[in-house]
């Protein structure tokens, strides 16, 4: 049996280029490319949004675009580690940046929970991992402010884990990183929580990882077997850093503002948060608060700067899907592009995620897969959870046990499938909160009472205004009941 050992993961000097054009012979499983995208809530122009992504919308338009896909806890690492193993928060460590350090890297290989990754790496694909799929910002454990480890965070997912953090020297510096090679960390916080600067892609670090993908898919193309590469982006993570020419595509006059940019009526302000990550880059020209709104010129002026990162991390995208094509791979591939969670940009004040409201749980959600129908935008409600088993069906590979997530696989051939429930359950802050087609119904545990909130959909698309004490009792205790199948998933979540 395989220990978990952290050992070094080596680039194989594999011989490189060839096209396969024959790789539907070569393989009797579709290959699987996932891209995970760090904090990109639905804010893509196949969302209607104005943020310019043409290499995202156009893999939108031939798959599944999913318009209220929802994620289980609205902070990067928990959220993957939920989505990873296909599994709710049980416990309040699962709510935790190290979810996946915790109850994965330090485990034998046979122990569960069991990543998406590792289950495919056992029934043959060779696994490849590039940046941040998980917490870690190139998969290995070391904090901040350290030299790089060699103890891997998934030990058991990756043939191959590989990061290119150039002159930035770590992932974590890279992951903070400015375009001259600085990063938060080594100027002590005093940084802007945006930039731009006249470089090319690879002047930013999302530019070297799209690069390294390009070459590894190449590699891959050439080997026998199915094959999976996941990648992931750091962008538009803070800080909203991005080579000038995508700051070029927006004029700032004409960035929209938020829709719902003040506290809704009857919301308890301890379900939001005063924006500490973002107040964080302490040369920010305003501090954001609760208390009061940022100025509206320099919520033009970060918001711009969120979408011109949202445009440099399509071209990336771009630049992998055109290489899958050009290898002849694009018919025999699942193509899965994820966000993590949603982020405020503004709403109710806010300007993060770490909240139970709609805006930092709904994300971005496209399948793309050679046995499904093509372009189909689906409104079914559907958990980061659901991923896993999906992608399993897809390989034509057994669903393991002890799983919460369901495969809607139907639901990328036929949207109105009539046995799908959409509900989609989400843990954060004390709280658990569970989305329903018109309805959000969300319970917090404050000072030990119990305080809850529910807002209406089919008004208006954002929360507003709490409705709880005014909807129709029939309606509350419904969505009550619904709320309470979850309870026992976490052990804070009873009053």
């Amino acid at each position: 049996m395989r220990k978990n050992v952290c050992m070094p993961i080596y680039l194989l000097t594999i011989p490189i280029y060839s096209i396969a054009q024959q790789s539907m012979n070569k393989r009797d499983k579709p290959n699987v490319l996932f891209i995970c995208i760090d904090d990109l809530r639905q804010e893509l122009g196949c969302y209607g949004s104005m943020v310019k992504t043409p290499n995202l919308d156009k893999l939108a338009d031939e798959g599944s675009l999913f318009f209220h896909h929802y994620v289980q806890v609205p902070t990067s690492g928990a959220s993957r580690a939920s989505m990873l193993t296909g599994r709710l928060p049980r416990k309040e460590r699962d709510l935790s940046n190290e979810a996946c350090k915790i109850n994965i890297s330090g485990k034998e290989e046979s122990e569960q929970p069991e990543t998406m990754f590792h289950h495919l790496r056992r029934n043959g694909y060779y696994t490849v991992g590039i940046g941040k799929i998980s917490h870690y910002a190139d998969g290995f454990l070391y904090g901040y402010t350290q030299l790089k480890s060699e103890c891997l965070e998934l030990p058991h997912s990756w043939n191959e884990m590989l990061f290119d953090a150039g002159k930035w020297e770590t992932g974590w510096n890279a992951f903070f990183g400015y375009a001259d090679g600085s990063n938060r960390q080594s100027r002590n916080l005093q940084v802007f929580p945006y930039e731009c600067a006249e470089v090319p892609d690879e002047g930013y670090p999302d530019g070297l990882t799209a690069n390294l993908a390009q070459k590894k898919l190449r590699e891959l193309s050439d080997r026998q077997g199915p094959f999976c590469l996941a990648v992931g982006f750091f962008k538009p993570h803070l800080p909203f850093t991005a080579p000038q020419k995508y700051w070029n595509l927006y004029k700032e006059s004409e960035i929209p503002l938020s829709p719902v940019p003040q506290i809704p009526e009857g919301t308890h302000k301890f379900a939001l948060h005063n924006s500490n990550e973002f107040n964080g880059y302490l040369l920010g020209d305003e501090k954001a608060s609760l208390n009061k709104s940022i100025s509206e010129s320099y919520a033009r002026r970060l918001r711009h700067a969120y979408f011109a990162c949202i445009s440099y991390v399509d071209a990336q995208v771009g630049k992998i899907l055109d290489e899958l094509e050009r290898l002849g791979e694009k018919d025999n591939t699942i193509v899965i592009v994820w966000g993590d969670h949603g982020w405020h940009l503004g709403d109710q004040r806010v300007w993060g995620k770490h909240t139970l409201m709609d805006v930092s749980l709904r994300s971005t959600l496209i399948v793309r897969a050679p046995s499904a129908c093509k372009a189909v935008k689906n409104y079914r409600i559907v958990s980061a959870v659901d991923i896993y088993p999906t992608l399993m069906e897809l390989c034509n590979l057994s669903i393991p046990e002890g799983m919460d997530g369901h495969s809607f696989v139907e639901l990328l051939e036929n949207p109105n499938q009539s046995l799908w429930s959409d509900a989609a359950y989400s843990y954060f802050n004390n709280g658990i909160s569970v989305r329903v087609p018109n309805y959000r119904l969300t319970r917090y545990w404050h000072k030990g009472e119990c305080v809850t909130e529910l807002y209406n959909y089919r008004l208006k698309g954002m929360e507003k205004k709490n409705i709880f004490s005014t909807e129709k009792k029939a309606i509350v205790d419904e969505l009550i009941d619904v709320l309470e199948r979850k309870y026992n998933f976490f052990h804070k979540a009873k009053p």
